[in-house]
Protein backbone atom coordinates (compact mmCIF):
# COMPACT_ATOMS: atom_id res chain seq x y z
CA UNK A 1 0.00 0.00 0.00
CA UNK A 2 2.82 2.66 1.00
CA UNK A 3 4.23 1.75 -2.54
CA UNK A 4 1.02 2.19 -3.85
CA UNK A 5 1.02 5.93 -2.45
CA UNK A 6 4.45 6.23 -3.44
CA UNK A 7 3.86 5.55 -7.15
CA UNK A 8 0.77 7.57 -7.18
CA UNK A 9 2.15 10.75 -5.53
CA UNK A 10 5.14 10.58 -8.03
CA UNK A 11 2.38 9.80 -11.24
CA UNK A 12 0.67 12.86 -10.02
CA UNK A 13 4.07 15.16 -9.22
CA UNK A 14 4.97 13.95 -12.85
CA UNK A 15 1.74 15.23 -14.33
CA UNK A 16 1.52 18.61 -12.84
CA UNK A 17 5.48 18.99 -14.05
CA UNK A 18 4.53 18.32 -17.66
CA UNK A 19 1.15 20.32 -17.75
CA UNK A 20 3.04 23.52 -16.36
CA UNK A 21 5.90 22.95 -19.04
CA UNK A 22 3.25 23.00 -22.07
CA UNK A 23 0.81 25.69 -20.26
CA UNK A 24 4.23 27.56 -20.42
CA UNK A 25 4.99 26.62 -23.98
CA UNK A 26 1.87 27.84 -25.16
CA UNK A 27 1.56 30.84 -23.32
CA UNK A 28 5.26 31.56 -24.49
CA UNK A 29 3.75 31.42 -27.70
CA UNK A 30 0.80 33.23 -27.26
CA UNK A 31 2.86 35.69 -26.24
CA UNK A 32 5.63 35.70 -29.28
CA UNK A 33 7.05 39.45 -29.34
CA UNK A 34 6.12 41.66 -32.17
CA UNK A 35 8.36 42.31 -34.52
CA UNK A 36 9.09 45.11 -36.82
CA UNK A 37 9.42 45.82 -40.46
CA UNK A 38 10.90 48.37 -42.66
CA UNK A 39 9.24 48.92 -46.15
CA UNK A 40 11.94 50.60 -48.14
CA UNK A 41 10.86 52.38 -51.30
CA UNK A 42 13.57 53.76 -53.78
CA UNK A 43 11.47 56.34 -56.34
CA UNK A 44 13.27 56.11 -59.42
CA UNK A 45 13.23 58.96 -62.34
CA UNK A 46 12.44 57.56 -66.22
CA UNK A 47 14.96 56.44 -67.89
CA UNK A 48 18.21 57.66 -66.15
CA UNK A 49 19.50 54.47 -65.61
CA UNK A 50 19.25 54.52 -61.56
CA UNK A 51 17.13 50.94 -61.53
CA UNK A 52 20.40 49.16 -62.48
CA UNK A 53 22.44 51.55 -60.08
CA UNK A 54 20.02 50.66 -57.20
CA UNK A 55 19.73 46.68 -58.49
CA UNK A 56 23.16 46.28 -57.87
CA UNK A 57 23.77 48.55 -54.84
CA UNK A 58 20.96 45.97 -53.09
CA UNK A 59 22.45 43.00 -54.49
CA UNK A 60 26.15 42.81 -54.11
CA UNK A 61 25.98 45.35 -51.02
CA UNK A 62 22.97 45.76 -48.73
CA UNK A 63 21.23 42.49 -48.62
CA UNK A 64 24.81 40.71 -47.89
CA UNK A 65 25.31 43.87 -44.77
CA UNK A 66 21.99 43.41 -43.97
CA UNK A 67 22.99 39.24 -43.24
CA UNK A 68 26.49 40.60 -41.40
CA UNK A 69 24.43 42.59 -39.09
CA UNK A 70 22.05 39.48 -38.29
CA UNK A 71 18.90 40.15 -40.75
CA UNK A 72 18.78 36.77 -41.95
CA UNK A 73 16.10 37.42 -45.24
CA UNK A 74 15.02 40.63 -46.87
CA UNK A 75 12.63 40.69 -49.53
CA UNK A 76 12.89 43.05 -52.60
CA UNK A 77 10.35 43.61 -55.03
CA UNK A 78 9.18 45.60 -58.12
CA UNK A 79 5.56 46.63 -59.49
CA UNK A 80 4.23 44.08 -62.39
CA UNK A 81 4.31 46.27 -65.45
CA UNK A 82 0.68 46.49 -65.67
CA UNK A 83 0.43 47.71 -62.53
CA UNK A 84 0.62 51.60 -63.98
CA UNK A 85 0.03 52.79 -60.52
CA UNK A 86 3.17 51.84 -58.28
CA UNK A 87 5.27 53.80 -61.54
CA UNK A 88 9.08 53.42 -61.09
CA UNK A 89 9.68 52.46 -57.70
CA UNK A 90 11.89 49.20 -55.72
CA UNK A 91 10.46 47.78 -52.74
CA UNK A 92 12.55 46.68 -49.82
CA UNK A 93 11.46 44.79 -46.72
CA UNK A 94 13.42 44.65 -44.17
CA UNK A 95 12.39 42.57 -41.08
CA UNK A 96 14.08 43.73 -37.08
CA UNK A 97 13.39 41.83 -34.36
CA UNK A 98 13.45 44.73 -32.12
CA UNK A 99 12.97 48.71 -32.57
CA UNK A 100 16.09 48.99 -31.37
CA UNK A 101 17.87 47.11 -34.14
CA UNK A 102 16.18 49.06 -36.73
CA UNK A 103 17.39 52.22 -34.77
CA UNK A 104 20.78 51.04 -34.31
CA UNK A 105 21.38 49.95 -38.37
CA UNK A 106 22.86 52.99 -39.76
CA UNK A 107 25.81 52.73 -36.87
CA UNK A 108 26.60 49.16 -37.77
CA UNK A 109 26.48 49.83 -41.32
CA UNK A 110 28.86 52.66 -40.26
CA UNK A 111 31.25 50.16 -38.82
CA UNK A 112 30.53 47.85 -41.98
CA UNK A 113 34.11 48.43 -44.27
CA UNK A 114 33.58 45.40 -46.44
CA UNK A 115 29.80 47.46 -46.70
CA UNK A 116 31.71 50.91 -46.84
CA UNK A 117 33.58 50.09 -49.19
CA UNK A 118 31.90 48.36 -52.19
CA UNK A 119 29.09 50.28 -51.87
CA UNK A 120 31.27 53.64 -51.85
CA UNK A 121 30.30 54.59 -55.24
CA UNK A 122 26.40 54.37 -54.92
CA UNK A 123 26.84 55.85 -51.16
CA UNK A 124 28.69 58.75 -52.25
CA UNK A 125 27.53 59.16 -55.63
CA UNK A 126 27.61 62.86 -56.65
CA UNK A 127 24.69 64.77 -56.69
CA UNK A 128 24.50 65.49 -60.68
CA UNK A 129 24.91 61.98 -60.85
CA UNK A 130 22.03 60.32 -58.17
CA UNK A 131 21.72 56.82 -57.96
CA UNK A 132 17.95 57.68 -57.03
CA UNK A 133 15.27 60.04 -57.01
CA UNK A 134 14.15 59.55 -53.43
CA UNK A 135 13.92 56.96 -50.63
CA UNK A 136 11.00 56.73 -48.42
CA UNK A 137 10.77 54.58 -45.03
CA UNK A 138 8.02 53.02 -43.81
CA UNK A 139 8.06 51.51 -40.41
CA UNK A 140 5.45 49.09 -39.07
CA UNK A 141 4.72 47.24 -36.04
CA UNK A 142 3.53 43.65 -36.58
CA UNK A 143 0.06 42.53 -35.56
CA UNK A 144 0.00 40.74 -32.16
CA UNK A 145 -2.23 37.84 -34.03
CA UNK A 146 0.66 37.34 -36.70
CA UNK A 147 4.19 38.64 -34.55
CA UNK A 148 6.47 37.24 -36.84
CA UNK A 149 7.27 37.44 -40.67
CA UNK A 150 6.56 34.04 -42.49
CA UNK A 151 8.96 33.79 -45.92
CA UNK A 152 6.43 31.49 -48.53
CA UNK A 153 9.07 29.46 -50.65
CA UNK A 154 7.81 28.48 -54.60
CA UNK A 155 9.30 26.15 -56.70
CA UNK A 156 7.46 28.12 -60.41
CA UNK A 157 8.99 30.60 -61.89
CA UNK A 158 10.41 34.06 -60.16
CA UNK A 159 8.74 36.14 -63.40
CA UNK A 160 5.16 34.31 -62.35
CA UNK A 161 5.23 34.58 -58.64
CA UNK A 162 2.70 38.05 -57.15
CA UNK A 163 3.23 39.30 -54.48
CA UNK A 164 0.34 41.57 -52.91
CA UNK A 165 1.30 44.20 -50.63
CA UNK A 166 -2.08 46.54 -49.59
CA UNK A 167 -2.73 49.39 -47.23
CA UNK A 168 -5.14 50.17 -45.40
CA UNK A 169 -6.19 53.66 -44.57
CA UNK A 170 -8.01 54.90 -41.89
CA UNK A 171 -10.18 58.45 -41.05
CA UNK A 172 -8.99 58.92 -37.30
CA UNK A 173 -6.74 56.56 -35.30
CA UNK A 174 -9.73 55.13 -33.40
CA UNK A 175 -10.98 53.52 -36.59
CA UNK A 176 -7.52 52.58 -37.11
CA UNK A 177 -7.41 50.67 -34.10
CA UNK A 178 -11.05 48.79 -34.67
CA UNK A 179 -9.42 47.70 -38.06
CA UNK A 180 -6.78 46.20 -36.29
CA UNK A 181 -8.66 44.69 -34.15
CA UNK A 182 -10.83 43.01 -36.77
CA UNK A 183 -7.80 41.66 -37.80
CA UNK A 184 -6.90 40.16 -34.48
CA UNK A 185 -9.63 39.57 -32.28
CA UNK A 186 -12.11 39.98 -35.39
CA UNK A 187 -10.29 36.87 -37.14
CA UNK A 188 -9.39 38.34 -40.26
CA UNK A 189 -6.15 36.72 -40.17
CA UNK A 190 -7.76 33.76 -39.62
CA UNK A 191 -9.73 33.52 -42.86
CA UNK A 192 -6.74 34.72 -44.46
CA UNK A 193 -4.74 31.95 -43.00
CA UNK A 194 -7.90 29.45 -43.56
CA UNK A 195 -7.36 30.08 -47.33
CA UNK A 196 -3.85 29.67 -47.77
CA UNK A 197 -2.76 33.65 -49.01
CA UNK A 198 0.54 33.17 -47.41
CA UNK A 199 0.93 36.50 -45.92
CA UNK A 200 4.42 37.64 -45.14
CA UNK A 201 3.23 40.04 -42.71
CA UNK A 202 0.32 42.44 -41.22
CA UNK A 203 1.67 45.45 -39.89
CA UNK A 204 0.14 48.78 -38.05
CA UNK A 205 2.25 51.68 -39.61
CA UNK A 206 3.81 53.72 -36.71
CA UNK A 207 6.26 56.16 -38.95
CA UNK A 208 5.19 57.06 -42.55
CA UNK A 209 3.36 59.82 -44.24
CA UNK A 210 -0.12 57.69 -44.68
CA UNK A 211 -0.94 57.49 -40.94
CA UNK A 212 -3.08 56.07 -39.85
CA UNK A 213 -2.89 53.02 -41.85
CA UNK A 214 -2.27 49.83 -41.87
CA UNK A 215 -0.61 47.55 -44.28
CA UNK A 216 0.07 43.62 -45.09
CA UNK A 217 1.22 41.34 -48.02
CA UNK A 218 -0.36 38.37 -49.45
CA UNK A 219 1.40 35.70 -51.60
CA UNK A 220 0.66 34.00 -54.59
CA UNK A 221 2.37 31.52 -56.78
CA UNK A 222 0.76 33.56 -59.75
CA UNK A 223 -2.19 36.06 -60.84
CA UNK A 224 -4.76 33.25 -61.92
CA UNK A 225 -4.34 32.01 -58.06
CA UNK A 226 -4.84 35.47 -56.45
CA UNK A 227 -7.91 35.98 -58.25
CA UNK A 228 -8.94 32.57 -57.37
CA UNK A 229 -8.27 33.24 -53.45
CA UNK A 230 -9.97 36.73 -53.42
CA UNK A 231 -12.87 35.16 -54.60
CA UNK A 232 -13.03 32.51 -52.53
CA UNK A 233 -12.44 35.27 -49.63
CA UNK A 234 -15.52 37.18 -50.64
CA UNK A 235 -17.12 33.67 -50.65
CA UNK A 236 -16.67 32.70 -47.09
CA UNK A 237 -19.41 33.19 -44.55
CA UNK A 238 -16.63 34.23 -42.18
CA UNK A 239 -15.95 37.12 -43.93
CA UNK A 240 -19.25 37.87 -44.73
CA UNK A 241 -20.18 37.37 -41.28
CA UNK A 242 -17.38 39.94 -40.32
CA UNK A 243 -17.53 42.42 -42.78
CA UNK A 244 -21.98 43.03 -42.11
CA UNK A 245 -20.22 43.65 -38.17
CA UNK A 246 -21.17 47.40 -36.90
CA UNK A 247 -18.55 47.91 -35.21
CA UNK A 248 -16.04 47.02 -38.25
CA UNK A 249 -17.72 49.52 -40.19
CA UNK A 250 -16.25 52.86 -42.03
CA UNK A 251 -13.22 51.52 -40.58
CA UNK A 252 -11.18 52.10 -43.92
CA UNK A 253 -11.37 55.07 -46.34
CA UNK A 254 -8.50 54.21 -48.88
CA UNK A 255 -6.96 51.43 -50.25
CA UNK A 256 -3.66 51.34 -52.21
CA UNK A 257 -2.71 48.18 -53.49
CA UNK A 258 0.33 47.28 -55.27
CA UNK A 259 1.10 44.28 -57.49
CA UNK A 260 4.75 42.75 -57.40
CA UNK A 261 7.15 40.44 -58.26
CA UNK A 262 10.24 39.42 -56.10
CA UNK A 263 13.41 40.05 -57.73
CA UNK A 264 15.95 37.28 -58.76
CA UNK A 265 18.18 37.97 -55.75
CA UNK A 266 15.29 38.59 -53.53
CA UNK A 267 15.59 36.24 -49.92
CA UNK A 268 11.95 35.51 -50.24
Amino acid sequence: MKKSGNFLLLFIAFTLIIMCLTTGNNSLSAQAKQEYYELRVYHLAWGSGQEGKVDAFLKDVYLPALHRAGIAKAGVFKPIETDVLSGKRIFVLIPFKTIDQYFMLPEVLGKDKAYLDAGKAFIDAPYNEAPYARVESIVLKAFKNMPQPFFPSYTNPVSERVYELRSYESATEAKASKKIHMFNEGGEIDIFTSLKFNAVFYGEVIVGGARPNLMYMTTFTDNASREEHWKAFGATAEWKKLSAMEEYKNTVSNIDRYLLRPTNYSDF
